[in-house]
């Protein structure tokens, strides 16, 4: 059965694997590799988990690992933006569960602990990034209440790399 718990430092290196595995597969999305520069967990993983893990210390974050029958499958992470007003939003940095792991409730248990967590914070809303054509993202969120309320738009102005070009840092999005 799936349970949703505060992570702490001692799941630093499933949070990593789990971290890893995330920033792989979404890499390959469309978008993934802008996500990956721009929005994704930066590297070293295990530092800036770390530094999440931190910032539950303070009050302003919060790291949860979701088990099934024991075993890290999964894991979130969100903190808080102050807004111009004043008020915070929940900003969801990461939640992924492994593919073996999909549709058994990990998930939505994840998700349910982050609205928890942003409600108890006294958060005015919530946020979570899912990048184009990944409709199973865009779908999990709409089944919690979060609708697009922004389109981020964009245009890679380098050069493509040749397929075979060893440094695939200059790839154009979207192939």
């Amino acid at each position: 059965m799936e349970e949703v718990r505060p992570a702490t430092a001692e799941d630093l290196d499933d949070l990593e694997r789990l971290a890893a595995t995330a920033r792989s597969e979404l890499g390959t999305e469309r978008g993934g590799l802008m996500w990956q520069l721009l929005h994704g967990r930066p590297e070293p993983l295990r530092d800036t988990l770390a530094a999440d893990l931190a910032e539950v210390a303070a009050g302003t974050g919060t790291v949860l690992v979701g088990t099934w029958a024991g075993a890290p499958a999964g894991y979130a992470a969100a903190h808080r933006d102050v807004l111009g007003d004043g008020t915070t939003v929940a900003v969801v940095s990461d939640i992924y569960v492994e593919p073996g792991f999909r549709g058994v409730g990990l998930g939505q248990a994840l998700m349910d602990a982050l609205l928890a967590w942003a409600e108890g914070h006294g958060c005015r809303g919530i946020d979570a990034l899912a990048l184009p054509g990944m409709r199973h993202s865009k779908n999990f969120f709409e089944r919690f209440g979060l609708t697009a309320r922004a389109i981020l738009v964009h245009r890679d102005l380098r050069p493509p790399v040749p397929d075979d070009d060893p440094d695939r840092t200059g790839a154009a999005e979207g192939r």
